[in-house]
């Protein structure tokens, strides 16, 4: 790592102008929270495999920041050139290089990697010293990381409609009406779920998320995706001619962009004079990358929040029943493993297992017979790839025992994994890619004896978990309103979470979707949820070092069926789609109330029903004893 720090420092003092700090983000040019191989530019200079994070280098110093839910990961894997900072506890990047860097400085950035909106805040904090933000000859990463993996060639693949729901005509012609409706005569998209969506295209560029490498700009006459022609067949190449795309060069973007900013992309002429108003370019300043937008005029750029972006987290009803089932079949998949680890459990290591509190004398276990948490969680996959659709998971699992546990986005290594252990807590979060639906659940469980503390604690979240699944609330309430419901258990105790408390989900795309959320951040308060939205529900407690607890379900949004509307504002609640068991043994009954109990009651009982049909007898008689009414 050291030697990759001198090589950078070389190049910085080398480049023209030369540089006083190096910015190393996490992202990619389309701003992935989930990027491929070859583009884990920050991951390689810092030896942090977080998938949020910032880096910057000066000349004398190496600093990362990250957020509450790698603090404990980030600690084990930097290496002593490094500095932890702490984001919402330390200074933010952007003060930090204002403050600690000299007078005029020059910060150099690949302005691909970062969004307009971030690009603008560090240029504002800049400009009390005259600093400078400048984009690097080129990416200066790339030039030292010398085993760099190539580009691979994966092939375009169509999104059919049975999965869809809507075909890329209807999604062009509503996208159309709202430009029109802003005064708008082109967007440009550059996030992948995004071009994903409006072109009913998927690939396997990004690891765990089914999208390509690609941008694409639609105007009112024209729309045109920007990818690798190589991974084009000819059935996709047909698609695209047939619903009027045109299929360019993947960097081709940029001068196309050029083009668009002086009204020569598209030849065709406005189709009336309305339309001939229409010359502002939408751009998304959250997620648009500086070096695209820097070809616009800035007094013709619409700054707006992609227009895809509630179309794709409102699910039309053929997405809806996909995601329903997807679920099912999931859920069943967990159920499996779970009666798996329960059996592998007793039988190994000798423990109670899953429903029993028996303290058991452990047995000498075998070498060949270890249980690691990585070969249970390839277990887990075995159980998911044996469903219709399957296509992958939705992101690394996080199989976590004892005090791995309490890293909340613990990512378990085969070398160095831990073994499970029947004394300590057990926390799976996991997810899968279907054709019909993505999924994420996390489950936590003990197969021994579990501490009065460790039932407190799991019953404390469960009750947040369930107050938020419950929560009724009038329309136009945000995920930030929301996000002390799920807390508020927890906050009792004087216990709390450092992650947000729930995300949008895609259909076959990105695991983690917005535009909406429930969380703490400000972020939260931008959209209201609307019925069709898909969101988790996930509070947590981690206690470093010892264990952690979460518990996850996918919500969908709808309307409820209150006995007044007070104000006539429509009120709204939540379906839970997720269906796997809660472990009992973890509860302390005493914590819960009668509601809650017979909430459980009611969950178990759809879950036994929904997957009855896919699992054998004995999985059958396992899941009737984990479903079991509990007494009021």
């Amino acid at each position: 790592m050291a030697d990759v720090l001198a090589a950078l420092r070389s190049l910085m003092t080398s480049h023209s102008p030369p540089l006083d700090a190096l910015v190393v983000p996490s992202e990619d040019y389309h701003q992935s929270e989930y990027v491929s191989i070859r583009d884990k530019r920050r991951a390689f200079v810092s030896g942090f495999t977080g998938s949020a994070g910032l880096a910057v280098i000066t000349m004398k110093e190496a600093l990362l920041w990250t957020d509450g839910r790698y603090f404990l990961q980030a600690e084990m894997q930097l290496s002593d050139q490094w500095k932890l900072m702490r984001m919402a506890v330390d200074p933010p990047v952007d003060t930090w290089m204002a403050d600690n860097l000299p007078e005029e400085a020059v910060v150099g950035v690949d302005l691909w990697c970062v969004s307009v909106d971030a690009a603008k805040i560090w240029e504002g904090s800049f400009a009390k010293k005259q600093q400078k933000l400048v984009q690097t000859s080129s990416n200066l990463i790339d030039e030292v990381w010398k085993s760099r993996p190539q580009a691979e060639i994966n092939p375009v693949v169509l999104h059919l409609l049975e999965f869809s729901g809507r075909c890329v005509a209807d999604k062009l012609n509503d996208l159309r009406e709202k430009l029109r409706q802003e005064k708008a005569g082109a967007v440009i998209f550059t996030t992948l779920d995004d071009v994903a969506w409006i072109y009913n295209i998927r690939g396997s560029d990004v690891p765990y998320c089914p999208v390509v490498h690609a941008f694409a700009i639609v105007t009112l006459s024209s729309a045109y995706l920007y990818v690798d022609k190589n991974k084009c067949t000819s059935e996709v190449n047909s698609f695209m001619e047939k619903n009027g795309i045109e299929v360019r060069d993947y960097f081709a973007v940029s001068t196309d962009v050029e083009l668009l900013a002086s009204n020569q992309l598209s030849s065709s002429p406005p189709a009336d004079t309305k339309e001939s108003n229409t010359n502002l370019i939408w751009v998304d300043p959250g997620t648009c990358c500086f070096a695209l937008y820097s070809k616009l005029s800035s007094d013709k750029v619409l700054f707006k929040q992609s227009p895809v972006a509630l179309p794709k987290a409102l699910k039309n009803p053929v997405e809806m029943e996909g995601l329903k089932k997807a679920h099912i079949r999931d859920g069943a998949a967990v159920v499996q493993y779970l009666v798996w680890l329960d059996g592998q459990m007793k039988n190994t290591y000798g423990a109670s297992g899953y429903f029993r509190e028996v303290k058991t004398d452990i047995k000498e276990k075998m070498e060949t017979r270890k249980l690691t948490e990585v070969s249970v969680s390839d277990k887990l996959e075995e159980f998911r790839a044996s469903k219709e659709y399957f296509n992958g998971l939705s992101f690394p699992t996080i199989s976590s025992v004892g005090p791995n546990a309490a890293i909340i986005h613990y990512k378990p290594e085969k070398k160095s994994c831990a073994e499970l252990d029947p004394d300590s807590i057990y926390l799976f979060d996991s997810g899968a890619q279907y054709l019909d639906g993505t999924t994420d659940i996390t489950r936590t469980v003990h197969f021994g004896v579990p501490t009065a503390h460790e039932k407190a604690c799991y019953t404390a979240v469960l009750k947040g978990h369930i107050a938020l699944g419950n929560a009724h609330f009038p329309s136009g309430t945000t995920g930030n309103n929301l996000d002390p419901i799920a807390r508020l258990p927890l906050w009792k105790y004087g216990l709390d979470y450092r992650h947000g408390t729930g995300h949008g989900i895609g259909i076959y795309l990105c695991v983690h979707e917005g535009p909406h959320q429930i969380s703490f951040r400000p972020a939260a308060c931008a959209v209201p949820l609307q019925p069709s939205m898909t969101v988790t529900d996930e509070p947590g407690y981690y206690e470093d070092g010892n264990f952690g607890v979460r518990l996850e379900n996918v919500l969908i949004v709808k309307e409820a069926d209150t006995k007044f509307n007070f104000g006539d504002r429509g009120y709204l609640s939540f379906e839970h789609i997720t269906m796997a068991p809660y472990q009992k043994k973890l509860m302390n009954l005493s914590q819960l109330g009668s509601e809650e109990i017979e909430f459980l009651n009611f969950y178990h009982s759809q879950v036994r029903e929904k997957l009855a049909p896919y699992l054998d007898e004995s999985e059958m008689d396992w899941l009737k004893e984990a479903t079991e009414p509990i007494s009021v």
